[in-house]
């Protein structure tokens, strides 16, 4: 487990898997399509790797008995890509073979360590291409990597036309790269777009990573999710609602999906928002803000993700009922009476993607701290 994750107060909000009958209106077909293509169409940025995968996770033996290989005209798996609505091909699964061949290939250098890309000179790699470069290959064999067809299934979403959902759940059924991905990581797959970049970088702001609890970003994108929730809860379609249950994963796909969202003034909007408030809530609240307080009165190590979309939600709601939460003079007594209330310490720990429980935090939030209701 990673120290972010440790660093996360667990709360009540398991969110099981979804289905709709929507999500699977897409049509997929197979073809077979040479290195040769792959390569160029990657260079013309019509072949887009997820953002995932930025790094390169091949060793290089491994890397070298792929080139192998595929130079002893083996059997090589299939690739699955995905069509966008620019008609590129997104790489649902087959990036490290891709970018395997794309390094020997086209810039001879070995992602991993930065150095000359030659295959292994070990006794594992035939003889005739231990320890070579692609540019020491014959003509022969150049051309055998070129020309080596890879076979492609390659899928396109007919329905709906406003958002990927679908994709989502390809990626999560098909992804073959060896780790269960985290919902927000197949997100950060399927979802591209401004407002994906816009969450890597407010995920770097220095305050926001004080508030959280640890420097370093979180390689599977938990907190970056927390940045994505903030958004999605404080939306009007979850205020005042009092039944039902949330399903948490597929709401915050839908966010991402949705391309209201990825409009420049909707993102230039999103970033002043979450900045301008992360400032003045580590102002009104220290480093502590987003931390429940333990049984002897004292503030938890643990960053609590109920607490902090509550704060930042009711913050953010009474800033723009004209409240100056900056002239309000017992505001540490407020935030402790907060964390004591009964129903509070329920709506943060107890089914908590229950509308009642997410709006109910949220209100008590912003009575207690800054006198007025959320509605």
């Amino acid at each position: 487990m990673s120290e972010e994750l440790r660093n996360v107060e667990h709360v009540d909000e398991s969110d099981g898997g979804f289905s709709n009958d929507d999500l699977f209106n897409i049509t997929s077909w197979g073809a077979d399509m040479s290195f040769r293509e792959l390569l160029h169409m990657y260079d013309d940025d019509e072949l887009l790797k997820p953002e995932l995968q930025r790094k390169y996770v091949w060793d290089r033996p491994e890397a070298s008995r792929f080139i192998e290989s595929v130079l002893l005209g083996l059997p090589i798996p299939s690739i699955f890509l995905a069509n966008t609505e620019d008609n590129n091909k997104l790489i649902i699964d087959g990036y490290q073979r891709i970018m395997t061949v794309y390094d020997y290939v086209v810039k001879g250098i070995f992602a991993k360590d930065g150095k000359v890309f030659k295959l292994t000179n070990t006794e594992r790699i035939n003889v005739r291409w231990r320890g070579k470069s692609y540019n020491e290959l014959d003509e022969h064999d150049q051309k055998k990597i070129r020309q080596t067809t890879i076979h492609a299934i390659i899928f396109e979403q007919r329905q709906p036309k406003d958002n990927d959902s679908s994709l989502y759940q390809i990626f999560e059924r098909i992804n073959t790269s060896g780790k269960v991905l985290k919902a927000q990581e197949i997100r950060n797959c399927v979802y591209q777009g401004k407002l994906n970049s816009l969450l890597f970088e407010l995920n770097a702001n220095l305050l926001w990573r004080e508030l959280f609890g640890v420097d370093e970003e979180d390689a599977r994108m938990l907190d970056l999710e927390f940045i994505l929730r903030y958004f999605a809860l404080s939306s009007k379609e979850i205020i005042g609602r009092q039944s039902g249950v949330l399903s948490l994963k597929l709401y915050l796909n839908n966010y991402m999906g949705d391309k209201r969202h990825n409009t420049d003034t909707f993102i230039a909007r999103k970033r002043n928002e979450f900045n301008s408030l992360i400032d003045i809530i580590e102002s009104l609240f220290g480093h502590n803000a987003f931390r429940n307080i333990t049984n002897d009165g004292t503030f938890s190590r643990k960053f609590h993700p109920t607490i902090f979309d509550s704060i930042m939600i009711a913050t953010n709601y009474a800033m723009k009922k004209g409240v100056d939460v900056t002239a309000i003079p017992d505001l540490e007594e407020r935030h402790f009476r907060l964390l004591q209330d009964e129903n509070f310490k329920r709506f943060i720990s107890v089914r908590t993607t229950n509308y009642e429980n997410i709006n109910g935090r949220i209100n008590l939030a912003t009575n207690i701290l800054y006198g007025i209701s959320y509605d």
